[in-house]
């Protein structure tokens, strides 16, 4: 998959809260709705992933059935769930539609898939069922080769990057007549595994402006930011280490240019932030996160990094305490932190509430692993919404 441990496919990892003194604690008036998408496996590593959220309600994202096959969802604001698969996806254990991790407010769906040599191919799927698969030009064709959907705003430009023969990364962006365009961040890396990186969900705004970070020469990670006309800025958080594997990512941008991210530090303890549209950093710690290796706020050393901000600025992830499990957390643009936790979220190693999506009514989505291992899909609302 992605980010700091390359090679290592999406396992939950432990992103965690303990009692939390500076933490606002639960509005009654939100709930926490949990769900499963019927025919989804009831093993270890197998169940319910929820994703992205679009304005309304509508969520998006995947399942792993009993085959252990992954297959895409979309459950609309009162429940209803409608399953898909995409055109030419493999059935074998692991295969199918592996990243279901895009959703504009048109009900464009975004992702990619695995077919049954294990290449990576994007698509599309409109509100109608309609689903279209692309390829970038110069896309590799060897298992764990070619092409990712990362996330598509309201006009239908998708932003996603793909692995090359070399095993090189790069981003591109597909115009919604299809036209595809290719950037590389200009110091990220050449070698195997380096290269430039994209951001899932909340990674490209309305205008078409995108973050992710690069991986350069030296294995240190750097963020960045791609303006519509194609300008990039590089960035790197001040507290950042620079170390083998350390630096700075950044996982969303709302409409007024807020990116949020996240940083390994020397010690490589995770950190989130706030980057403001003149250069500026707010840190974003968790209270109650763990400062030992590889925990902390946003951490992410064995997954995909997750993370998201609306266009208020509201941010919502999940932080690693010191006994490794995870809650849910969101900021609100005045820094007030809530923490929360799915019904039936486990307390073990690594289990816990990940969220992943926050819409522009403030309404969040994820999921938890139970005590068993098995993921559950949530919906944190207001009781007043749908």
């Amino acid at each position: 998959m992605k980010r700091f441990s390359v090679l290592v496919l999406i396992t939950f990892v432990a992103l965690a809260s303990s009692a939390w003194s500076q933490a606002v604690p639960q509005c009654r008036k939100h709930k926490i709705i949990t769900f499963d998408v019927p025919g989804a496996g009831t093993g270890a590593g197998q169940g319910t992933f929820a994703y992205v959220i679009a304005p309304g309600g509508w969520i998006a994202g995947n399942y792993v059935d009993p085959s252990g096959v992954y297959r895409g969802f979309l459950r609309t604001p009162d429940g209803a769930i409608t399953k898909f698969d995409v055109p030419g996806m493999g059935m074998g254990t692991a295969q199918g539609a592996v990243a279901v991790w895009g959703i504009n407010p048109g009900m464009q769906i975004a992702g990619h898939y695995l077919d049954p040599n294990n290449v990576n191919h994007g698509f599309l799927r409109t509100r109608h069922g309609k689903i279209t698969t692309f390829d970038v030009p110069g896309a590799g064709t060897d298992p764990g080769q070619g092409t990712n959907g990362e996330a598509i705003n309201p006009a239908g430009v998708i932003l996603g990057d793909y692995w090359d023969a070399n095993n090189v990364l790069h981003g591109y962006l597909r115009a919604p007549d299809g036209t595809l365009t290719t950037f590389d961040a200009p110091d990220a890396g050449s070698g195997a595994g380096q290269g430039t990186y994209t951001a899932i969900f909340s990674g490209i705004s309305p205008e078409g402006v995108t973050v992710g970070e690069y991986l350069d020469n030296n294995n240190i990670w750097h963020g960045y930011l791609r303006a519509s006309d194609g300008t990039i800025t590089e960035f790197d958080n001040p507290n950042a280490g620079t170390g083998v594997g350390q630096g700075t990512l950044s996982v969303g941008i709302n409409p007024a240019g807020e990116i949020v991210g996240l940083y390994l530090d020397a010690n490589n303890v995770f950190h989130g932030y706030l980057r403001a549209p003149d250069g500026s950093f707010t840190e974003v710690d968790a209270p109650g996160a763990g400062t030992g290796t590889y925990q902390g706020t946003s951490a992410c050393e064995f997954m995909a990094c997750f993370g998201s901000i609306n266009p208020a600025g509201t941010v919502t992830d999940a932080y690693a305490d010191a006994s490794n499990v995870v809650h849910g957390f969101l900021r609100t643009p005045d820094g007030k932190f809530t923490t929360f936790d799915a019904p039936g979220a486990g307390s073990g190693n690594y289990q816990g509430t990940q969220p992943t999506g926050i819409n522009a009514e403030g309404a969040i989505t994820g999921f938890y692993v139970d005590a068993n291992g098995v993921y559950h899909g949530f919906v944190r609302r207001d009781d007043s919404s749908r």
